[in-house]
């Protein structure tokens, strides 16, 4: 293949191609009041253009960066095309952060102009605009709310594209020329990575970047122009990126946009795309959400659920992956198909998925295995923003819970000595932009990233084994080894736990702090005639509590069998008085745990946790939904929780 895939160096000259080529195919769709609607890639174009002549009207520059806030839509994703087209650098941005880190973004990239969803969005950037001292211009999508607004630095996106058309014989010429001036190394995106351990940093994406990763990954799955997928997941995130602008503008396979964050699970299903992601998050909210409707069924639908769950999970990775399963085993399996595995795949949106990937997040192998287990062709992939996303992926044929793959085409992999997993390819990063130090860091001169994950790469298989983030591998203080993640995955399985934070660096024990799901366990409250006013008292209801022992001692009785990371298992927990919350500091935008963050946040129920006391009396700080703070007090008791003796064979060592 020739430099520049064959002639095609970047997002908009991929965008002609498909306009040309598959001109009257669907491209994009959304759901709104209801009703799908449809665009084609020649449609597509055409509106694009018309936002491009209307940002060249509004002064856009060559170089300019351009944020772009909202939920996702195909406006907002013609909006980074339309941006590219003329020049200018996109900058998506999280849409539920809050006024002040998105000051912080617009400031550090020196955004001129902003494309905004509706007025939420709007509001935010007007209440930090006297502090944005670049900031001229911005585009609002949807006009409710508007009509009052001071409109000197307002415009309307229609009226944007409207203006673009009435002016397209005074701009065309320049928007050709810097269309046709566009090259593979000029930036394609600037994302801004999640900042689990600080500050975001803005990771400036090259063409080359995406459309090489785009092209090896896509061909790596057999992705075509026939494929759907459904854009939910955050915009400003690198995943959604390579899949609904990468992917999609180098197959030519419609990205489908749902109504709202509320209506998701509902459009997944009308749509029943063929290619799907999901962070672990999404996968194990589905999981619970159908354990609590076994639990609400009538005892015969259980039984057969269970029954042929369990043959499911012992034949249906099996069948998926080719393997010889006896006539009897694929009979029982048929009918379960028919029965059970069918109808479910069906009610979750998943009857046609060709290719499903999670990543993100170690995913709990119980969870993965369940969605294999019905014939779900679900595979795990791992990647960076740095790496525009894929560093290796699961071949067909090769998946298992326990690795994340092989290199993606055109990848290389090592492993430095205190383990940590470094990479290289087309798809690195060029710079973290104004952050010389950070990109020297994380890059070195031979193009090798550090990816701060410690893992190693199994002799036989040659697939990668992450055992957590290098910075949080640790020891015990006996010297054993020390792997929160590992842990926590697993108590995420339970559909009670919504999210679990292990202690443990340097000390003779590990212990807990576990969030409940509140739908789950709501649930069962509801079932059980039991009354309570808030999530704070359901967390501290002592069969609630009872409820997370059993699950830990579990985990433990599992752990317990893992010669490398036996020593973490639980001996002490707590069931914290409120969710952990991005808002509050305690999550990134994508939902990591900032573990450090917590640590000091929390800092006397870890205390407590370790000095032996039954109970703690707490006070935290919390934000609204509003952005007003305030104050919650609680007293919480602490368990302890039944630690398991190690395999036998190990102890014998």
């Amino acid at each position: 293949m020739t430099e520049g895939a064959a002639g095609l160096r970047s997002i908009p000259a991929l965008l002609h191609r498909n306009a040309t080529q598959y001109a009257n195919a669907p491209a994009y769709r959304e759901k709104e009041f209801g009703i799908w609607q449809t665009w084609s890639w020649a449609e597509t174009e055409k509106e694009i253009e018309a936002l491009a002549l209307g940002l060249l009207n509004l002064g856009v520059n060559k170089g300019d960066y351009i944020a772009i806030i909202g939920r996702n839509r195909p406006y907002l994703y013609w909006s980074m095309v339309a941006a590219q087209s003329v020049g200018a650098v996109p900058v998506p941005l999280y849409q539920d952060a809050v006024a002040e880190e998105m000051e912080y973004v617009l400031a550090h990239c020196g955004a001129r102009f902003v494309i905004a969803a509706d007025q939420e969005q709007v509001d935010k950037v007007i209440e930090i605009q006297d502090d944005l001292h670049q900031f001229e211009h911005m585009i609002y999508l949807d006009a409710r709310g508007m009509r009052k607004y001071d409109h000197r630095r307002l415009h309307q996106y229609s009226h944007v594209q409207d203006q673009g058309r009435a002016a397209y014989d005074e701009f065309i010429e320049e928007l050709k020329a810097r269309r046709d001036s566009l090259d593979y190394d000029d930036t394609c995106v600037m994302l801004y990575t999640s900042g689990t351990t600080g500050k975001p940093k803005g990771v400036v994406l090259s063409n080359r970047n995406i459309i090489e990763t785009a092209r090896a990954s896509s061909e790596f799955d057999h992705l075509k122009a026939n494929d759907e997928v459904l854009a939910y997941l955050p915009m400003a995130w690198v995943g959604d990126f390579i899949f609904s602008i990468g992917q999609a503008y180098w197959t030519g396979f419609c990205v489908n946009c749902p109504e709202s964050p509320e209506t998701m699970m509902t459009d997944l299903k009308e749509i029943a795309p063929t290619y799907f992601f999901a962070p672990p998050r999404v996968f194990e909210t589905q999981l619970t959400n159908i354990m609590i409707r076994m639990e609400d069924a009538g005892s015969f639908k259980r039984k057969l659920f269970k029954n042929f769950m369990d043959h499911a999970r012992k034949v249906g990775p099996k069948i998926l992956d080719g393997e010889p399963v006896s006539g009897m085993d694929k009979l029982k399996y048929a009918l379960g198909n028919l029965m059970v595995y069918g109808p479910l795949k069906n009610a979750l949106g998943f009857s046609k998925v060709r290719v499903g990937y999670t990543a993100g997040e170690a995913i709990g192998p119980e969870i993965f295995d369940f969605y294999r287990s019905l014939g779900i062709n679900l595979k795990q992939l791992y990647g960076q923003t740095e790496a525009t996303v894929f560093i290796t992926q699961q071949p067909d044929g090769q998946v298992r819970s326990d690795t994340v793959g092989v290199p993606s085409p055109g990848v290389e992999l090592r492993i430095a000595e205190n383990g940590e997993v470094f990479y290289r390819s087309p798809g690195v990063f060029v710079e973290y932009y104004k952050n010389a130090e950070s990109t020297a860091d994380t890059k070195d001169a031979e193009g090798w990233v550090a990816t701060g994950d410690a893992g190693f790469i199994e002799e036989a298989t040659g697939h990668l084994r992450i055992i957590d983030r290098a910075k949080d591998v640790g020891q015990m203080a006996d010297g054993r080894m020390f792997a929160p993640k590992y842990v926590e995955n697993k108590l995420k399985f339970f559909p009670n736990i919504l999210e679990a934070v292990v202690f443990g660096a340097g000390r003779d024990r590990c212990t807990a702090f576990i969030n409940i799901d509140l739908t789950a366990v709501g649930n069962w409250a509801e079932r059980n005639n039991i009354a309570y006013a808030s999530y704070q008292e359901l967390a501290g209801h002592p069969q609630v509590l009872d409820t997370i022992q059993n699950h830990i001692e579990e985990v433990n009785q599992s752990v317990a069998q893992d010669e490398m990371l036996s020593g973490c298992q639980i001996h002490r927990f707590l069931v914290l008085h409120k969710e952990l919350d991005a808002d509050d500091g305690e999550l990134t935008r994508t939902r990591k745990v900032r573990r450090k963050i917590i640590a000091e946040k929390f800092q006397d129920l870890v205390t407590a946790l370790y000095d032996g006391s039954t109970s703690v009396y707490t006070e935290t700080e919390v934000t609204y939904e509003d952005g007003r703070k305030g104050a919650i007090k609680a007293t919480l008791e602490i368990r302890d929780a039944k630690v398991m003796p190690i395999a036998t064979k190990m102890a014998a060592e």
